[in-house]
């Protein structure tokens, strides 16, 4: 018995008439077909599915609107890929992607001048994961993963990739807004001491203002 993919059937001489267009159907509708073959015979064919989270197209869709372009890495066949990423609302699809080429397509697409955060939770996705500018595990998959990964997402919600990013920006946003602070203090504290005034009570004022504005 054989099972495997048209182009394991088609290197070991399987002829699969009839089989071909039922296929492609199911590849259309987001399963992976698997050929079956006995005595050097095709035999029939098993569809396996995937099914996406409910909450995956309002991920994708909160990423688009924040400016991230969402592309999808798999080793699924591009009929299967399309359909999938279609599901998913993701217009960019790289499909057909051995475990080992994952990495490699993190690299090209840094190679491209942009920043690149990788999703994963297989032993397969550890890699890319280590090769991202950022790798970000999903708490529920391998330890594999979560160990080459820099942040562990610990809901399995793809929603948590956006709010760990808006959570990000707001702490740049403080971080920022602080060192404006110390800074325009430091300024502020020079220029009264050159020039001899009394900092105590103007001192006082201004702190009491710079806390108003962090609230």
């Amino acid at each position: 018995m054989l099972v495997g993919t048209r182009k394991l059937m088609t290197e070991r001489g399987i002829e699969m008439k009839g089989a071909l267009s039922a296929m492609n159907q199911l590849e259309e509708a987001g399963k992976t077909a698997m050929l079956v073959a006995v005595d050097g015979k095709y035999a029939g064919m098993v569809a396996v599915a995937d099914t996406i989270k409910e909450t995956s197209r309002e991920a994708v869709s909160r990423l688009t609107d924040m400016g991230i372009e969402v592309v999808m890495i798999t080793g699924d066949n591009v009929r299967t890929a399309n359909a999938i990423a279609e599901q998913a609302g993701i217009t960019r699809v790289l499909a057909e992607v051995l475990p080992e080429g994952k990495a490699e397509e993190v690299r090209k697409l840094q190679q491209s001048g942009k920043r690149i955060a990788m999703v994963g939770d297989g032993i397969n996705d550890a890699p890319a994961l280590a090769t991202a500018d950022i790798g970000m595990a999903i708490g529920t998959g391998t330890d594999v993963a979560m160990e080459a990964a820099d942040v562990t997402l610990m809901r399995g919600d793809l929603n948590a990739i956006a709010d760990a990013i808006l959570m990000s920006r707001k702490t740049m946003g403080n971080i920022k807004q602080n060192l404006f602070w110390a800074l325009a203090i430091m300024r502020w504290v020079f220029l009264s001491r050159r020039q001899g005034f009394s900092l105590h009570g103007s001192r006082e004022r201004l702190w009491h203002s710079v806390r108003y504005q962090s609230c």
